[in-house]
């Protein structure tokens, strides 16, 4: 037997049967074991991912943990011990963080598992039997019904009326009639009408079918492969902060070998106080608090997203969003309603519209533009047949109309009921006598009833299907046709209607309903494009964001969306998953950057799409709600899955989920995601002169400060000790950053082209800026703590208690000179480049919340005594407090001015 063949569709019948070495009666128990043993059990291959402990131990294990780990280990040995709990502290913080941002155990591939079925009914040794679907193997023979999930890949080998929902598979829109007859060799997957796949729902009809496939060789387990081997991208803040932190570690581990040279063979001071001058330094240069700082932001933006309909699972992905240069969007239930919609009838070659969308029934019926006020009786007899010849139903829950039965004939009762007909009172006043159903062999669907007290038969089906029945002339012919064309170009589905009188007759004989039938007229039906995604796709056109729709409906459908939606001209075509099989690699970058909407995609063509736009520099979003995306939702810089249809393994690879499936729900979040990165660079403007001015201050003290003799012995002068630093970069930092991301949004956020993927976080703008802030901050701290210290000890011998007492005061006033200067600092970071007057004084209450926060606990830190031992502080009085906030207050009009100066001559 072959059961690695690559198509089953093309095949016969007999053929299959005899390549699967089976039969009607099923497979022995013998062979079944055998073929268990050769194919392995029907089910996918899981991943038992990452442990927590090894996303914990990552965090640890970079440039910038090591390096930290390395001062709180060097300052154990020199028996500083304090400043080694508040260095590890720091670590363990940064760590936790980092942990909690990460830790999201990836269950896609478990979901995945949870599509297959428990157990199947199949038959072996010619009596039928319940077995799980682990047990299922190639030439077993499977039956199935209404309610079932199909255990594994089937080619059907009887039907009737089956329609499977594959929508999840596919990305049809609407439930498949299926059939046994051959197919192509080259249709698509959702053109494989006698296929049943693993993981898809039977809504209506019963079938048997014959496995062809199990386990990962199912199309469902070829995503299942896919999914496992789609690397998950990183995003491009995380890309950049990790070339911020290799650039930090490298300057710092430098400067630190130069600080202990220069220390102990220039200014001959102890190894001791070199060592814990170089701690100081790598505590000074790495910014400890940026981890929480980062993180706050993204989540302030995660809350924000989520008022707008977009929950984030990985915080990350918020600043990603707003880099998103190509948005690669699903078309049903996001582009679309996902809700079929009668729009227009044709009956007796006139034309009549509906307004209205979906199952709500409001709305009118109009002809040539007139609203009609009363309908003529050839429409509402066309409403009659379509109401009567009809299985399915409409409920109406609070309001809250939703479909029971096939979405197309609901389509056909809302569009009753806009015409007055309400299908119970209808169909209990012409009750059913039988029915033919629909099947896809036939294409067509009969009901008997007594209308008028007399029999009739209504006939509803394809239009090629039901126009041969009726008596027509070659003109009504040819103009039928014509409309047919017209809709079908128009992506609508088309319904054609007809009926013949019957006379005494009880039951539909089949053949009967080949006699000659009276036309009744057509109705085109679609799911119908979102108003809202319209304006959605100009807001993201006009910030330069590239939409494009990859659909596995099918082409026509998919290019009548397109063009109304603006994404496809009336002369282009959808370009067709087959179309994309022999491409190179560079036609292939080709076609996804000049094409906008792909029809007819299986999932590896989603994949390839999406990796051909991401090696052209773009940064992509995908969206999707099935199994089918979930490969690509994984691969895309940014996945955002449907958090109403979209299936639950589509949810766990994706990093954002739309609680209401609407396109709309990505603008408004790329917009935020603008917003959080606009606010997370203020921030990054806002921290960095700070560590870079604490460094500059050691380097200061370092180089140019004297060396003191404390009781005959050499002493470095240090403005800062590293618990001190840590106070700064953990405490004042975060506590004076947090607030510029409840920044509101900038007035040019949305009319700007997207960020390329590799740009630098640090401008040529910005690097000046930190510069500059840096300088004024170094020269006013340094300055007053030399004059505050020599002030102190005068020119008596020093004695190690007056060295200890004017060190500590010394270094106070140091610290709240660089408190203050970030204070004034902070005013001017609310905007970059405009004055803060610009954003009006009040409009960010947080900024004044956060000052005086950190005022409270700088009080604490001068004055506690439980914090004066930690951090080594002393009390100040009025003076020295008026002094710091002066040297402080320097940096505020001296930014101001250099803001003047570059709107001024637009540097």
């Amino acid at each position: 037997m072959n059961s690695e063949r690559k198509t089953w569709h093309d095949l016969s019948i007999e053929e299959v049967v005899k390549e699967l070495a089976t039969q009607n009666e099923g497979l022995s128990e013998v062979e079944v074991a055998e073929r268990l043993q050769k194919f392995g059990a029907n089910e996918l291959a899981t991943n038992n991912g990452e442990s927590p402990w090894r996303i914990f131990w990552r965090q640890l294990n970079n440039p910038i943990g090591w390096l930290l780990i390395a001062a709180g280990f060097l300052a154990v040995l020199l028996g500083k011990h304090t400043d080694a709990a508040v260095v590890f502290g720091a670590v363990l913080i940064n760590a936790i963080i980092g942990f909690i941002q990460e830790y999201r155990a990836s269950k896609a591939i478990e979901e995945l598992a949870t599509m297959v079925p428990e157990s199947a009914a199949v038959v072996r040794s010619g009596l039928p039997a319940k077995v799980h679907t682990r047990e299922l193997v190639p030439g077993d023979m499977v039956t199935l019904q209404s309610g079932d999930k199909v255990p594994a890949d089937l080619r059907l080998l009887r039907t009737k009326n089956l329609l499977v929902e594959e929508a999840a598979l596919t990305g049809e829109s609407l439930p498949v009639a299926k059939n046994a007859v051959p197919a192509p060799r080259e249709a698509s997957l959702g053109d494989r009408l006698n296929m049943a796949y693993s993981g898809t729902m039977v809504i209506q009809g019963t079938a048997s079918g014959v496995v062809v496939a199990t386990g990962n060789t199912t199309e469902l387990g070829r995503i299942n492969v896919l999914l496992n081997q789609t690397v998950q991208l990183e995003t491009p803040l995380t890309k950049q902060l990790a070339k911020v932190s290799a650039g930090i570690t490298v300057a710092v581990v430098a400067a630190v070998v130069v600080f202990i040279g220069f220390g102990t063979l220039v200014k001959n001071a102890p190894i001791g106080d070199a060592l814990m001058v170089a701690v100081a330094l790598a505590v000074a240069a790495i910014p400890e608090g940026l981890p929480a700082v980062i993180t706050i932001a993204l989540a302030i933006g995660v809350r924000r997203m989520a008022a707008r309909h977009a929950v984030v699972r990985h915080l990350p992905a918020v600043e990603t969003l707003g880099a998103t240069s190509v948005i690669c969007s699903d078309k049903t239930g996001t582009l679309t309603r996902n809700e079929m919609t009668v729009q227009v009838a044709w009956v007796d070659g006139l034309e009549y519209r509906y307004d209205g969308v979906g199952y709500d029934p409001s709305g009118e019926i109009e002809h040539d533009g007139v609203r009609l006020a009363e309908l003529p009786s050839s429409i509402k007899d066309l409403h009659t047949m379509a109401v009567l010849c009809n299985d399915a139903a409409l409920r109406n829950a609070e309001g809250v109309w939703t479909p029971v039965g096939d979405p197309t004939e609901a389509a056909l009762l809302v569009a009753g009921l806009k015409g007055g007909l309400i299908a119970e009172e209808l169909r209990s006043q012409f009750p059913r006598l039988d029915v033919i159903p629909f099947e896809s062999e036939t294409k067509f669907m009969a009901t008997l009833h007594r209308i008028g007290g007399e029999g009739r038969v209504l006939l509803k089906g394809a239009p090629e299907t039901v126009l041969q029945r009726c008596l027509l002339g070659e003109e009504e012919l040819q103009s039928a046709y014509e409309a047919i064309e017209t809709y079908a170009r128009q992506g609508m589905r088309v319904i054609a209607f007809a009926w013949r009188r019957s006379t005494g007759q009880e039951e539909l004989v089949p053949g009967e309903e080949n006699e000659s039938f009276s036309f009744a007229g057509l109705m085109g039906m679609i799911d119908p494009p979102r108003t809202e995604a319209m304006d959605a796709i100009r807001i993201c056109h006009g910030a330069g964001i590239t939409i494009k729709m990859i659909t596995g409906d099918h082409p026509t459908t998919a290019e009548a969306i397109g063009r109304q939606l603006g994404l496809l001209g009336h002369e282009n075509k959808a370009v067709q998953g087959r179309e994309l099989d022999g491409l190179t690699e560079d036609q292939l970058r080709a076609v996804a950057t000049e094409s906008n909407v792909f029809a007819r995609v299986a999932p590896e063509h989603k994949l390839r799409l999406v990796e051909a736009l991401q090696a052209q520099g773009h940064v992509v979003a995908m969206t999707g709600d099935g199994v089918n995306d979930a490969p690509s939702l994984k691969r895309a810089d940014i996945g955002i899955a449907m958090g109403i249809t979209g299936t639950s393994v589509s949810k766990e690879a994706a990093k954002v989920v739309l609680m209401d499936d609407n396109f709309a729900s990505i603008a408004a979040a790329v917009e935020e995601g603008r917003r959080v990165y606009d606010n997370l660079i203020k921030s990054l403007a806002f921290v960095l002169p700070t560590n870079l001015a604490l460094a500059c201050i050691l380097a200061v003290a370092m180089f140019f400060f004297p060396t003191v003799t404390v009781d005959g012995a050499s002493v470095l002068l240090v403005a800062m000790s590293p618990t001190q630093i840590l106070w700064i970069n953990l405490i004042a930092s975060v506590t004076l950053s947090v607030p510029l991301a409840f920044e509101t949004l900038e007035p040019n956020a949305l009319r700007r082209a997207p960020r390329p993927a590799g740009e630098s976080i640090f401008s040529r703008f910005i690097i000046y800026r930190i510069i500059i802030v840096a300088a004024i901050i170094t020269v006013g701290s340094c300055g007053l703590f030399l004059w505050e210290y020599f002030r102190i000890v005068g020119t008596a011998p020093l004695t190690a208690a007056r060295h200890a007492f004017a060190l500590a005061e010394a270094q106070t006033i140091c610290v709240t000179v660089v408190t203050f200067s970030q204070i004034f600092y902070l005013i001017n970071c609310r905007s970059l480049r405009n004055s803060f007057f610009s954003l009006g004084v009040f409009s960010n209450p947080a900024i004044f919340v956060g000052i005086g926060l950190l005022l409270l606990l700088h009080i604490c830190f001068i004055y506690l005594p439980a914090l004066q031992g930690l951090f080594g502080s002393a009390a100040l009085d009025a003076r020295a407090w008026l002094i710091a906030a002066l040297a402080g207050a320097i940096v505020l009009p001296i930014i101001s001015l250099e803001k003047w100066i570059r709107n001024r001559y637009c540097l």
